[in-house]
């Protein structure tokens, strides 16, 4: 009985996760098209997030010290580079486009496994990829010479290859006799992704008014501080914590499928809130890149002795939790679960 309950509360939290995930470049791009600056954008996202995650980033200090370059990493990957890639592509093409490039990750991730790790991966996990290019094809149309602007496409494909830098420094946080709190990972991964982005985006040259100004969204003005407020509190933090707790309550394929729920979440708010169509091929495509996220996701393969090929690891919270549920090992996926950095 208890089982059954913690199930449905881990099932209720993954889907909040996907939902908020999915919601980010929806309340992002009416402020990017207002006149702030992608780079600017995501600075504040991140900030905004740090400064809620400040007294989860005191409890787990000596994180700095037992793990910095982990640290250092997901900052700059996990955290500063698929946001800023991500957010810099929807200036440019479709929310809905921008997000099933990226979900290249685990294709491309797939490769890392096989070619540089050398390690097997199982039939299905093959099929998965190449179906789900098969269907980022007809999504970008490539039969009219990609129809969506060449540097939105290579900005995406940018965020597809940082959420694969997620991948394998979540997996290494989760090694050794002390793994990295993932919650304390995440902290610390939004403090040095700030960090940098300050760096980078240099925050004091944006035009803060814009903040206290509206936003238009598909017709509809909505204030530009709320649509902020969305992006910190909902697509980030709300977000990155229920995804952490979900992934504790569900198996790795569970958490692993729900997660796909993302893309569907951000195609279908971008097509109700902000007018981005997309055409029947489109749609299809989308499905196929979903189903070949799904297939690859949920293969278990086996080697003859029973035990699971390199490159079926654990599947991995949204920074670093290791399949974080009792009962873990009632069969991992070929590939952590979907991205959790949008």
């Amino acid at each position: 009985m208890h089982a059954s309950q913690g199930r449905s509360v881990g099932l209720g939290l993954a889907l909040v996760s996907a939902f908020a995930f999915g919601g980010s470049g929806v309340a992002a791009k009416p402020l990017i098209e207002a006149g702030l600056d992608p780079l600017h954008v995501v600075w504040l996202r991140a900030a905004g997030a740090t400064l809620v995650m400040l007294p989860v980033a005191w409890r787990h200090r000596a994180l700095v010290r037992q793990r910095p370059a982990l640290l250092a990493g997901f900052g700059l990957f996990a955290v500063a580079g698929v946001q800023a890639c991500y957010f810099a592509a929807i200036s440019r093409i479709p929310v809905g486009v921008a997000l099933l490039v990226e979900y290249l990750g685990p294709a491309l991730l797939l490769g890392w496994v096989r070619f540089v790790q050398r390690r097997p991966v199982s039939r299905a996990a093959a099929v998965g990829v190449v179906l789900a290019v098969g269907g980022l094809a007809c999504v970008v149309e490539v039969w009219s010479g990609l129809g969506f602007d060449a540097l939105g496409l290579l900005l995406a494909f940018g965020a597809a290859c940082c959420q694969v830098s997620y991948f394998v420094l979540s997996d290494h946080g989760s090694d050794g006799e002390n793994p990295a709190d993932p919650i304390g990972v995440i902290a610390y991964g939004l403090l040095v992704g700030t960090a940098v982005l300050t760096l980078v985006a240099r925050p004091w040259t944006m035009d803060w008014t814009l903040l206290a100004g509206q936003a238009d969204m598909d017709g509809t003005v909505v204030p530009a501080g709320l649509l902020l407020a969305w992006v910190v509190l909902i697509a980030t933090v709300v977000a990155y914590f229920t995804g952490v707790l979900a992934v504790r309550r569900l198996s790795p394929q569970v958490a692993g499928v729900v997660a796909c729920l993302e893309a569907v979440v951000a195609t279908v708010l971008a097509w109700v809130m902000l007018g981005e169509h997309l055409s029947a091929p489109q749609v299809v495509g989308g499905a196929a890149v979903l189903a070949g996220a799904f297939i690859a996701q949920t293969s278990t393969p086996k080697t003859a002795s029973g035990v699971p090929v390199a490159g079926s690891a654990p599947d991995l919270g949204p920074a670093g939790e290791q399949g974080g549920v009792a009962g873990a090992g009632q069969g991992e996926s070929e590939l952590p679960a979907a991205s959790r950095a949008t």
